[in-house]
This record gives structure tokens, C-alpha cells and sequence, in this order.
């Protein structure tokens, strides 16, 4: 059978579909619950939470499902902000003014911190024992790897080159996810700039496969069950799936974002740095076309990030998709609004008329 991988014997799970963790309020334990009770890898993207939240977050979903389910956290960067000059300030509110003053914002006041420590939040995820523990954005510390493997919580880290898969694999992670250029969010590249490892899905994946030693997940582009037997006809052991859980109807985009999903506006995505000062792609809109002129001028996560933090939470109230990070993959113009259960079980009818399909020839 073509659920038997080395995936789902690894984390205990009935499907190797895993669902892609969505940070910025787009994930929600309903999702995620819906999709391990469904059989598959529910995932939460925890990366702006506080360890407190961590810690109820986990008790949540421990409530909602018996099943495995993995909390996502970034690797910190090297060279990234942790403070900001008024003057330097000043310059990069100045070109979002016109956006703040539309939508009825004050200029934003720099906090004590842009974002929560990794460090305390690794802590209250070991502490916390989530089955799985999956990383991006680099290569979690070895403390890390030890402090999970002595709770024996699985360790999951995301590559998008082979180079950084050989380095998640020598550093000891149980799976590694192959994210593909198509994927929609934000890009994980750690090893070179993101320029230099845009390497599409179907290259990617069987030269991971043949690097490493760990069981390999499919990343961008899959969308349906095509995907899913074309990732496993290229050596993969499952699949990551993001966009099609995003347009489900237990995630938590907005009614603007999910309108665009539906749109012929979602066969295009581009990759942009103008939301949060990191390399994502999604669609375009107006606030995407307004920055584009003043990308390399955009000060880098979490700088960036945090500034527009308040334009994006006021355009979600207000219902304006103009000015929302409309995170998307290559694939979104595939995915329908339906319950993350029905997906599952679309997916899992797909893939085996797909297979069957291929015997027969």
C-alpha cells in the first residue's frame, strides 16, 4: 500500500500527507486536529507565540486529537535586528505611511522585543512534548536535538537545497521535509540566499531522496493527488501540503484571503520580501505592486515584519485583500474551500486512482 512509508511508521501516522504549518494567525488547532484525526500530520506554526502559549497551545490540541501532530518553530538567523535606530526608523515608516493613515493606523512604537526568544520557546515545546517538533529556517542547535530525542519527540527539519538536507541529516533530524521553490510562505533557505536555492519540487526532491538517509516529505506544488503519487514516484516517503489546507474551511485565512485563493488571481504568485523583510511568495495585490519599487530598501525580519504587522491585522478586520500577505503556492489555483477531512479524503481517492491508473498502462 502506498500509505505504508517509512513516514508514517516513523510518526505513527495512517496517511504520509502532512499539512504545511501556517505562521501569522493562519493556522489554528481546529486545522490542524482536523487533519491528525483525518489521518494524516496536522501542523501549527508556533513561531510567534510566547512559551506560555506554547505550553496551552499543546494541552489544546492534545484535547482535540488522540493522533500525532507537530509544532512549527523558525531557527533564528544570523544578522537579523533585534533593535532599530529612530532615524532608520522614521524612513521606513515614512514609505508605509500612506498605507497606516488609509486604514485609520498611528505610526507603530517599537517594542521590547519583535519577537519571542527561540531559545524559551524550544524550551517550553520540549517541556510540552508535542509528538513532533518541526523546524525551519535553518538547523536547530544540538541542545535541541538531544533535549528532543531524550523526551523522544520526533524532530522534523525543512531543506530547500540538498546541501542543507546533508545538514539536517548529519545533524541528527528523524524526517526532512524537501521544499520546493513552488511552495507558497515563506522561503527556509539557510545555507545560501535565497536567490541561489530556488530549486523547483520535482528537482529537488529525488536528489534528497538519494543525499540523505532520513525519510523524505514532498514540499511545494502538491495541491491534489497527482502530486501526491508523482512525490512518491520520485522517492519520497509523503507530502507536505499547504495551500489546499489553507483554502479549508477550519483554517484561519480571512474572508479576503480565501476569496483570492478563489480567484483567477491565484494562478500567479511572485516572491516578495515587502511583508516581513524575509523572501515569501503569495499573490499579488496592491500593497505587493506599491513596495515592489522599494524591495531592497525593505529592512530585514523582523524589522519588517513587525511594521506591517498592524496593516495587515487592520486590512483582515476591514475585509480589504489589498493590503493582506496573501500567501500562496504555485498549485493554489487547485485547491477548493471544504473541510480539511474532506480534502484528506479526497487526496487519498485521488492518489490511488492515480496509481491504479499507471499499473494499467
Amino acid at each position: 500500500m502506498w500509505t505504508d512509508t517509512r513516514l508514517t511508521r516513523q510518526l505513527g501516522l495512517r496517511l504520509p500527507i502532512v499539512q504545511g504549518p501556517f505562521g501569522g494567525g493562519l493556522s489554528t488547532t481546529a486545522l490542524t486536529a482536523a487533519v491528525s484525526n483525518a489521518g494524516g500530520l496536522g501542523s501549527f506554526g508556533a513561531h510567534f507565540l510566547t512559551p506560555t502559549q506554547i505550553g496551552e497551545l499543546v494541552a489544546e490540541l492534545r484535547r482535540l486529537t488522540p493522533d500525532p501532530f507537530a509544532v512549527n518553530l523558525w531557527v533564528p538567523q544570523a544578522g537579523e535586528p533585534s533593535t532599530i535606530e529612530p532615524a532608520e526608523l522614521e524612513r521606513h515608516v515614512a514609505r508605509l505611511r500612506p498605507v497606516l493613515r488609509q486604514l485609520g493606523l498611528p505610526d507603530p512604537e517599537v517594542p521590547s522585543a519583535f519577537t519571542p526568544r527561540f531559545e524559551e520557546q524550544v524550551e517550553a515545546a520540549l517541556e510540552a512534548r508535542p509528538q513532533v517538533l518541526s523546524f525551519v529556517m535553518g538547523v536547530p542547535p544540538g541542545w535541541v536535538i538531544e533535549g528532543a530525542k531524550a523526551r523522544g519527540i520526533a524532530l522534523v527539519g525543512t531543506a530547500t537545497t540538498v546541501d542543507e538536507a546533508i545538514a539536517l541529516d548529519q545533524a541528527g533530524v528523524d524526517v526532512i521535509v524537501a521544499s520546493g521553490s513552488d511552495a507558497g510562505g515563506h522561503r527556509g533557505a539557510f545555507l545560501r540566499p535565497v536567490r541561489e536555492s530556488l530549486v523547483g519540487t520535482l528537482s529537488l526532491v529525488p536528489q534528497v531522496v538519494d543525499a540523505v538517509r532520513t525519510p523524505v516529505v514532498a514540499a511545494g506544488g502538491v495541491a491534489d493527488g497527482r502530486g501526491v503519487a508523482a512525490a512518491l514516484a520520485l522517492g519520497a516517503d509523503g507530502v507536505q501540503i499547504g495551500t489546499a489546507f489553507l483554502a479549508c474551511e477550519e483554517s484561519g485565512a480571512s474572508p479576503g484571503h480565501r476569496r483570492a485563493l478563489a480567484s483567477p488571481g491565484a494562478r500567479t504568485t511572485v516572491l516578495t520580501r515587502v511583508f516581513s523583510g524575509r523572501t515569501a511568495r503569495g499573490l499579488i495585490n496592491a500593497f505587493v505592486e506599491a513596495m515592489t519599487p522599494h524591495e531592497a530598501d525593505v529592512p530585514a525580519y523582523p524589522v519588517q515584519n513587525w511594521l506591517t504587522q498592524p496593516i495587515r491585522r487592520a486590512a483582515a478586520a476591514a475585509d480589504r485583500e489589498d493590503y493582506l500577505s496573501l500567501w500562496a503556492g504555485q498549485s493554489a489555483a487547485l485547491a477548493r474551500p471544504r473541510p480539511a477531512a474532506d480534502l484528506v479524503a479526497a487526496l487519498v481517492e485521488q492518489t490511488e486512482q492515480v496509481i491504479l491508473g499507471l499499473m494499467k498502462h
